[in-house]
């Protein structure tokens, strides 16, 4: 499995032309040690900050410019993801501050890589987004760590790529000690890839994390969900399609609605449908930009 993996991801770098050695926190790191949970924190505040100055009240829309020379902005970019360079995350304590510090980090790197690449209409302008989520990438404890190998190979637990065969890490990469296994399929509703189709940004911490990923599915399936009773048509999110493994396939999905939607008309026919067909709806890739 290695030497497959190492030829398919030489041949998706010349594609796509990924560089191996480029990452978005290339200043070496101070000459301070952090530990897990102290980074976790103010990676958290970080992205607080991100909210509180450049984005709408549901954290769907983002003010990239606003935020480009915003000295909090700034400060992030120069003082805290060098840290990242010399931290192991396999030292975060427990999996809930795991979960927390994986999801903000996503976020803040997809944040970070839109206004460093200087994105204005969407990230899956080239090759579907393939280029843009290989290229977005911190040095982490010596690794190059991409938003891929963040939600495919960590949250996933090394799942890899629904559109990429095989999984996302071989299996002597050191970054397999940081996976999150097993997996919550909870995440495809806390990580934002800068369009408007995806989940609003939150802000996790460890101690809520369980509560907040329940919000965020709820939420989401609330506002997206809805039902044909004609047609006995359910139509939904094309992450369902995309992840329809994490979920247990589609008497997974169903389930998984009849536990999430709210107790309302949609539901009801749930629970009293026999049947009904997933329609997934149109991914829209606009660049979520207030």
């Amino acid at each position: 499995m290695n030497p497959l993996i190492r030829l398919r991801e030489a041949a998706l770098n010349t594609l796509l032309g990924t560089r191996e050695h480029e990452v978005l926190n290339d200043p070496p790191p101070p000459p301070v040690a952090v530990d897990g949970v102290t980074l976790a924190a103010e990676l958290k505040r970080a992205v607080n900050r991100f909210k509180a100055m450049a984005m709408d009240e549901e954290g769907r829309q983002v003010a990239y410019q606003r935020l480009r020379n915003n000295p909090d902005y700034l400060a992030y970019r120069a003082e805290l993801t060098p840290l990242l360079q010399g931290f192991d995350p396999a030292s975060l304590p427990d999996r809930q501050t795991r979960l927390a510090f994986w999801i903000n980090l996503y976020n803040a790197l997809v944040i970070d890589a839109v206004i460093t690449f200087g994105v204005t209409t969407s990230v899956a302008e080239q090759w579907a987004g393939l280029s843009f989520f290989r290229a977005a990438a911190y040095r982490i404890g010596g690794q190059r760590c991409s938003l891929d190998d963040i939600e495919h190979g960590i949250l996933r637990a090394n799942r890899g790529h629904p559109f990429i065969p095989g999984p996302q890490f071989a299996d002597n990469d050191p970054r397999l000690t940081w996976i999150i296994d097993p997996p919550d399929y909870r995440i495809h509703f806390a990580l934002n890839c800068a369009s408007r189709s995806c989940p609003p940004i939150g802000v996790y911490s460890a101690e809520q994390i369980e509560q907040q990923l329940d919000l965020a599915l709820r939420n989401f399936v609330a506002a997206d969900v809805t039902i044909d009773p004609d047609r006995a048509e359910i139509h939904l999110s094309r992450i369902f399609d995309w992840y329809r493994d994490d979920f247990g396939g589609p008497n997974g999905i169903i389930q998984l609605l009849r536990q999430a939607l709210p107790d309302d008309e949609r539901r009801a026919w749930l629970m009293q449908a026999r049947r009904g067909r997933l329609v997934y709806r149109p991914y829209d890739w606009t660049l979520n930009i207030i």
